[in-house]
């Protein structure tokens, strides 16, 4: 590991879950951080979620293991998107429950996830992406809409907001996300790992 990279890492990371979310969101991006923890055993995951079991449309349930009442104390959230979303933005008990991550460092979202960010106050005066067939729904959150898969913000004292578009740009979070703490070749390790060749061929990373 080059010396660019020693210490700085996510010491932990907050994976936000609903039902009605779209469960490729959430794991594309999970098991790039489960590849992120095998380079770096000190980041801490925890499901995160107002609800034991989570289902997407489809019926498919996962165990959150545990209700979780305050996102304080993360320095890092991930926010999957899903169907639910266009009723969760509105929904005034989820965003104030979200909003408790306001003092994480790092807040990473996919598809329409980004939404919720936007609810909770999260991309005001910053630029943002979703997914293609959202971009009006986003609008009115955030400075920019930018029609990209990857899109960076930073924050202060170093942190950064990483907004993604569509389903299986999960995968290229996660990737992204290793890159930032890992380096380079960690990234691409991964990607070989997950025989995913994809990563930056389809579009550029806004910074």
């Amino acid at each position: 590991m080059s010396d660019k990279f020693k210490g700085r890492i996510m010491k932990n990371l907050a994976l936000v879950m609903f039902s009605g979310q779209t469960h490729l969101d959430f794991v594309g991006f999970y098991d790039c951080m489960l590849r992120l923890k095998a380079v770096h055993p000190q980041l801490e995951m925890r499901f995160c979620s107002r609800e034991r079991q989570v289902s997407d449309s489809g019926g498919l349930t996962i165990d959150a293991g545990e209700i979780t009442t305050d996102l304080g104390g993360f320095d890092a959230v991930f926010v999957p998107g899903g169907m639910a979303t266009r009723r969760l933005k509105d929904d005034a008990g989820f965003i104030s429950w979200l909003a408790t991550a306001r003092d994480a460092k790092y807040k990473f979202s996919v598809c329409t996830g980004s939404l919720l960010l936007g609810a909770a106050g999260f991309l005001r005066g910053r630029r943002a992406t979703t997914h293609p067939l959202c971009y009006d729904l986003l609008a009115p959150y955030c400075a920019d809409m930018v029609h990209e898969r990857l899109v960076r913000e930073s924050l202060p004292a170093g942190g950064e907001i990483i907004t993604a578009g569509g389903v299986s740009s999960s995968i290229e979070l996660g990737l992204c996300v290793i890159e930032k703490f890992a380096g380079v070749q960690a990234r691409e390790a991964a990607a070989a790992a997950m025989d995913y060749p994809y990563y930056g061929l389809r579009s550029k990373l806004v910074r």
